[in-house]
């Protein structure tokens, strides 16, 4: 059984194509998958519930409620009370018919589910849809999962909790809150970004014995963000260098009344090892900036004639932290988008850019949108946005020419070249700044010099283990985005 985190997520139509090789050319039939995905999840189930007192399998008719059926007889076979429920009629694939016939015959009773038949007792397992969903559920699924939820019980969901989209994890209509979840031969990725992780519950994967080339099949898939990975593209420090060889990173913004966005930015950039921070905001708010962190240089900025020399000195520019969207922050912004250096873009630059229509941005940039952000980008509400954030974020990449994360539980990285999801972080970093402190790592990997793509890699992953540090030290209700500044310093060493 993999861990938790894998490598690679997959859609259902790449998956079926890696089943289908696994079947075709590598010899291995449907009914051993079946019977080893059957074994899989009930050995985790047996880990989680060593002794369960009744086990309530529901059944779709499709294969995964063949591999319900065969998890029925190994339960049975242990000696644990077990009840299998029919949802939508007897089983109706190859596959699914000869599970049953095998747990028949081992003395499996097979029932159809009726109302008000579950026991709030034991463990439910969800094998009723998987991957096999499109469009909006049917009356019995939904009284099915309806009646699940409303369980103190357990529940183990069979490949994708029933009601996920597994491509997207949008919602439809309704969907099994999951205890677990065990996915069979690949990790899906719509259990990982979107409303998945809320349904999912604690994520495993199996890969069924499946050879490592039959997932060539499946072409592309998303990457999961390792730090690891990941902090190996940072610019090597020779015993020699000097500050002037890591990068010059300005940071724009701080209107009136939002001088911590541009204190927080400046400061996580500091921290990514850009060697210069100048930054470019309000005077009123260079006092509580330079008491916070003297590195930093800090000039006050009237107008965009002022900017301009900073920005000749800059190698990367953030712009948007605390910038407001009055004419002091739009004239900025359009300074910077005058100029050719590579950009992050975030906050309030975000939301004067959805105002002015499409326009490509500098090589190298990079935007980081929470979901409100990027619907105003691509004029469509935010629940089309969340509803598919995968087609949302490369939609961005196309009508913007820039690296995007798109931030969220599951933040997506896309690029021209790279398609990865960052697995980490945690409620806790739903708070004011955090957004700040993504921008200013991200901005001062560009200054470095590293491209779009792996300065957008670093700073998610990074910027989300940070958060779970400092929420494993302090907790999750009470955390703060200054607290990841000395997390990120010992992740990043």
């Amino acid at each position: 059984m993999s861990s938790i985190s894998p490598g690679q997520l997959y859609t259902a139509e790449q998956s079926r194509a890696i089943d289908r090789e696994a079947i075709d050319v590598h010899g291995l039939p449907g009914p051993l998958l079946m019977a080893r995905a059957a074994r899989a999840a009930f050995d985790l189930l047996i880990a989680r519930q060593p002794e369960p007192e009744l086990l309530q399998v529901l059944c779709g008719p499709g294969n995964n409620g063949g591999d319900g059926l065969l998890l029925a007889m190994l339960a049975r076979g242990r000696g644990i009370t077990t009840k299998v429920l029919l949802i939508d009629g007897a089983p109706r694939s190859k596959d699914a018919v000869a599970a049953a016939a095998r747990a028949e015959s081992a003395g499996v009773v097979l029932d159809e589910y009726r109302t008000d038949c579950l026991l709030d007792r034991g463990v439910i397992v969800d094998a009723m849809l998987g991957t096999g969903i499109s469009g909006e559920l049917r009356s019995e699924y939904r009284d099915a999962i309806t009646r699940v939820n409303a369980m103190q019980a357990p529940v183990l969901s069979m490949d994708v909790p029933s009601g996920i989209d597994s491509d997207t994890g949008a919602v439809c209509g309704a969907a099994v809150r999951a205890s677990w979840t065990m996915s069979f031969i690949t990790a899906k990725r719509g259990l990982y970004t979107g409303a998945g992780p809320e349904f999912a519950g604690t994520c495993f994967c199996d890969d069924l014995g499946v050879p490592s080339d039959a997932y060539t099949a499946a072409g592309d898939a998303y990457e999961v963000l390792q730090l690891d990975r990941e902090l190996k593209s940072l610019p090597s420090r020779l015993p020699g260098a000097h500050k002037g060889h890591f990068g010059r990173c300005l940071v724009i913004g701080g209107d009136h009344g939002m001088g911590g966005a541009i204190i927080l930015a400046a400061e996580a950039a500091l921290r990514s090892g850009v060697g210069l921070v100048r930054v470019a905001t309000r005077e009123a708010h260079l006092a509580a900036l330079l008491a916070r962190r003297p590195e930093a240089m800090a000039t006050a900025i009237d107008h965009r004639n002022a900017l301009m020399p900073l920005l000749d000195w800059a190698d990367a520019v953030i712009v948007g932290p605390g910038l407001g969207q009055d004419v002091w922050g739009e004239q900025l912004l359009h300074a910077c988008l005058e100029v050719d250096k590579p950009l992050l873009l975030d906050a309030d630059a975000l939301n004067l850019l959805a105002t002015q229509g499409v326009q490509r941005l500098p090589s190298g940039s990079v935007i980081t949108p929470h979901p409100g952000e990027a619907a105003r980008l691509l004029d469509v509400d935010v629940g089309v946005v969340q509803s598919d954030r995968f087609a949302a974020a490369q939609q961005l990449v196309s009508s913007w020419g820039a690296t995007v994360i798109l931030k969220g539980n599951g933040s997506l990285l896309v690029g021209a070249k790279r398609h990865a999801l960052c697995v980490d972080g945690n409620p806790g970093m739903a708070s004011g700044g955090m957004g700040d402190v993504l921008s200013g790592i991200t901005g001062g990997l560009l200054a470095q010099g590293m491209s779009g793509e792996h300065a957008a890699a670093l700073a998610t992953v990074l910027h989300a283990q940070a958060g779970d540090r400092a929420a494993a030290d302090i907790g999750e209700r009470a955390l703060l985005a200054a607290d990841l500044m000395p997390r990120i310093a010992e992740l990043i060493e």
